[in-house]
């Protein structure tokens, strides 16, 4: 339990003394100044923005800017996979009308485009290893429920090293292996955390439904969730274009450098993978999807009329300074780390957005949300006097995308999971086979010398 300091507003433990807590606040921080004194790169930032560079991939890259004459110049932001840029392969399977997330792990574990017949092959392969050991859900999910399906989700996986008759052998061979398995049994997990949980907090039936060999990771998880396992095909298909786009971000994401860390000290898939998860689960990383949601649900509750670019205007420019929503000045789903003239799996969200909205019945909220798009970085430009571009990212449209489809909120970040496992494994096995040495950077310590 914990309660609330009445003189300082903050939280601190139930039973600590004022003047413990106020020993610890006083010693926690360090001053600002140092990290320009020492030129350390906060965040692992250079002052451009730009990350620090601290390793190597063939994976994944993400282009945002160019070097020109010395000088950093913005460009439209791109996305690629082993080399092909993701827009291509969305493009494909729209004009093919297929799905393509099992086409998307196969690219990225064997570096090459699959066949037909390769691909057919694959996913066949892949759907064996989907039904999770025996006993596992009773023992493992249904017996220890979490009112956060991250959590139970890290949890389980670190559980399935326990199920694993090889599960420290760092071989190719066994890496992929496990890898597979992974991949294939998140959606049941993750499905099988969310009725557990619904049922045990929410007081709702307990309703568990087996995978389906033939069908899709993205129809699998619908069926999955849904109590009467019903979906449409386009559903299923929006639903692969999300998992398509999540499923690789290069190896400077936190939760993908993360992997790269654990996995730099030889330790076991299952607990570099956990680490991950962890690292997903944050607000600033994959839950910042919640966090539009939260702030889009105030916006409706407070504009009467979304139409109206100066009410709405005046509540974001509320939000901004600090008077509305969580006080942060944050606009949620606006800017990256990245990116900065536009985020390329924004552009290929919002088009299947708005055709959703139309047939969903949810055009005027669909309105809402390219007005904010469209009117959020004049107003940071205005108010903050800020001239850094400040594009939506994925996570803006992607929470009402699920919304739409009748996923439940507390599934975003665990979808979010569902696909990037594929770009952890990726980045694992790349750690683990082509490089010798245990990531270690420095830190400097600035306290003072005492006796």
């Amino acid at each position: 339990m914990r309660k609330i300091n009445s003189q300082s507003n903050e939280l601190k433990p139930k039973g600590l003394s004022a003047e413990l807590f106020e020993l610890a606040k006083k010693n926690v921080c360090i001053s600002p100044d140092n990290y320009e004194k020492y030129n350390v790169k906060r965040g692992l930032r250079n002052n451009d923005g730009t990350g620090v560079l601290v390793g190597l991939t063939v994976i994944g890259d993400v282009q945002s800017y160019v070097i020109k004459d010395g000088e950093k110049i913005n460009i439209p932001g791109e996305l690629f996979y082993r080399g092909i840029n993701v827009r291509e392969i969305v493009k494909g399977c729209i004009s093919e009308n297929r799905f393509g997330f099992e086409e998307v792990i196969y690219l990225l574990l064997f570096g090459e485009l699959p066949t037909s017949t390769q691909l057919e092959q694959f996913s066949d392969y892949l759907s064996n290893f989907r039904k999770l050991p025996e006993n596992f859900v009773e023992d493992m999910i249904l017996k220890a429920p979490s009112p956060d399906i991250m959590n139970k989700l890290a949890r389980s996986v670190l559980a399935l090293y326990s199920y694993d008759d090889d599960p420290d052998n760092l071989s190719l061979e066994n890496l992929l292996r496990q890898s597979f398995e992974l991949i294939a049994r998140f959606p049941e997990i993750i499905a099988y955390a969310y009725m557990t949980k619904r049922h045990y907090y929410d007081g709702k039936s307990l309703l568990l439904h087996t995978s389906k060999q033939k069908l899709s990771i993205a129809e699998n998880f619908l069926r999955l969730v849904r109590p009467n396992k019903q979906y449409t095909e386009q559903e299923a298909k929006i639903l692969d274009l999300c998992l398509i786009l999540h499923a690789e971000h290069g190896g400077g994401n936190n939760s993908t450098f993360a992997t790269h860390v654990i996995s730099s000290t030889g330790t076991d898939t299952y607990s570099s993978i956990a680490a991950s998860i962890g690292s997903l689960k944050g607000s600033k990383h994959g839950g910042a999807n919640n966090r539009v949601m939260t702030m889009m649900d105030e916006i409706k509750s407070n504009v009467k009329d979304w139409d109206n670019e100066d009410e709405v205007s005046a509540y974001i420019a509320k939000i901004i300074n600090k008077q509305a929503c969580d006080k942060t000045g944050l606009v949620y789903g606006f800017g990256h780390a990245v990116y900065t003239l536009s985020d390329p799996r924004t552009e290929l969200l919002k088009g299947h957005a708005q055709k959703l909205a139309e047939e969903t019945g949810r055009e005027s909220e669909y309105r809402l949300y390219d007005m904010i798009e469209r009117i959020t970085p004049k107003l940071f430009a205005e108010i903050k006097n800020q001239t850094k571009p400040l594009p939506a990212n994925v996570d803006f449209y992607s929470g009402f995308i699920y919304s739409m489809l009748n996923i439940p909120q507390e599934l975003y970040t665990p979808l979010f999971a569902m696909s990037r496992i594929v770009g952890w494994c990726a980045h694992r096995i790349e750690e683990v086979i082509t490089s010798n040495r245990i990531i270690r950077p420095a830190y400097k310590n600035v306290s003072e010398t005492r006796k």
